[in-house]
């Protein structure tokens, strides 16, 4: 039984497919010596290491160029689309591919930005199982539609020291608990950034009372409604917390480094593989391990997506394609390389992959799938910016 994998349409675009795509092999010839400019996150070493590698397989194999554009939001990239279409340039952008999920697909796509739909033809594409996971078919409550492939996935986990603490709390309520009896041991990174954005949508998750309002748009009418217990729970929350809530970490980086300095009790990650790569890398002590609660933890899918403008669709194509091959993604799921959980479904792989996905090592502080319980979907994405401009109307200082 495999212990470390995930199981794990079509819209309208500005510039789309004719109604039969053309033959993969076209695609394959249009490709070769195209230059594709991916635009990704370029904050972690390891992740940059796997791109680069990504590149070196796309040029031998396919004879294409693929340029990584080191990004440090990805709204820049968002917003360089944005202003080119503004400028009239619909067919000669600066981006062919995007490393993209929630909002930022979403104004892509509502927008008219995107090429596609195209992930449901590539040929990899059929080793994914969409019923296996929501948020392979609904980005952040956006419908994908073919307009993005995926290539990884993530769910938030807590790392804790046994040392420390045994019995860590395993809910929100709970947490709050924990920092009342344990003042300064328990914070969470500032939104907007991210993995703190993701902090205030697990709390809100938990504690509303209305949980079916998450999943379609905000409104000024729903807003003060589902998350009144929030505000309420981070007012209590803050004054035993960290810094007594007058600074928050910037990231899942610096409560790691918090943990092992030992000014907090509980740090997380949305990289199941966080805790271990840490310890391997001897940032954190051994006796650090990872946990997500009792009913369940937030997880998404990453995606790359196509620019309506790109002048390398084919190219694009081809190296999605790729991101979304066995080999690619055993590659990025092995801990010493990245440790990102795959999207493929197993029992579609051919034996010698899935041989090779059960063979994988698992860090001494990763969580099995069992473990990893519950995925919880994403909210609409328009609760994002709302969520955001309210934590920072009320807390930001």
């Amino acid at each position: 039984m495999i212990k470390y994998f995930v199981a794990g349409c079509l819209a309208t675009s500005f510039l789309a497919f004719a109604e039969t795509p053309p033959p993969w092999g076209e695609t394959l010839k249009d490709a070769e010596k195209q230059t594709v400019y991916w635009n990704a996150w370029g904050g972690a070493d390891n992740i940059n290491a796997y791109i680069d590698w990504v590149a070196k397989r796309v040029k031998e194999d396919y004879k294409i160029t693929l340029k990584h554009v080191k990004l440090a939001d990805t709204a820049d990239a968002v917003s360089r689309v944005l202003a080119e279409k503004a400028a009239g340039n619909d067919t000669n952008g600066s981006i062919d591919l995007i490393w993209i999920n929630g909002e930022n697909f979403r104004t892509l796509k509502n927008n008219n930005l995107l090429f596609g739909p195209f992930s449901n033809n590539l040929p990899n594409y059929r080793y994914v199982d969409e019923s296996s996971r929501t948020s392979l078919t609904q980005d952040f409550g956006t419908k994908v539609d073919g307009m993005e492939s995926p290539w990884g996935a993530a769910q938030v986990i807590f790392m804790h020291d046994t040392e420390i603490l045994v019995e860590p709390p395993k809910s929100i309520p709970s947490l709050l608990d924990y920092a009342k009896k344990n003042p300064g041991r328990i914070t969470y990174p500032e939104p907007p950034q991210f993995l703190g954005t993701t902090f205030l949508k697990q709390a809100l998750i938990e504690l509303t009372n209305h949980p079916e309002k998450l999943s379609a748009p905000v409104s000024d009418a729903n807003f003060t409604l589902v998350t009144e217990p929030l505000w309420a729970y981070l007012d209590e929350l803050h004054p035993v917390a960290w810094r007594q809530g007058s600074s928050f970490p910037s990231g899942a980086e610096q409560m790691m480094r918090l943990l092992d300095d030992q000014e907090i009790d509980i740090a997380l990650s949305f990289d199941v593989s966080a805790a271990s790569v840490q310890i391997e890398q001897g940032n954190l002590p051994d006796t650090v391990r990872s946990y997500v609660f009792e009913n369940g933890t937030i997880g998404n899918t990453h995606f790359v997506a196509i620019p309506y403008n790109s002048a390398s669709t084919a190219g694009a194509q081809v190296v999605a394609d790729f991101l979304l091959s066995p080999e690619a993604q055993l590659k990025k799921q092995h801990p010493t390389t990245w440790g990102d959980l795959s999207v493929l479904t197993f029992n579609r792989l051919p034996k010698k992959y899935q041989t090779a996905f059960n063979d994988l090592p698992r860090g001494v502080a990763t969580l099995s799938i069992e473990s990893l319980g519950k995925s919880l979907p994403e909210p609409h994405g328009s609760w994002v910016e709302a969520l955001e401009k309210e934590w920072r109307k009320r807390y930001s200082r």
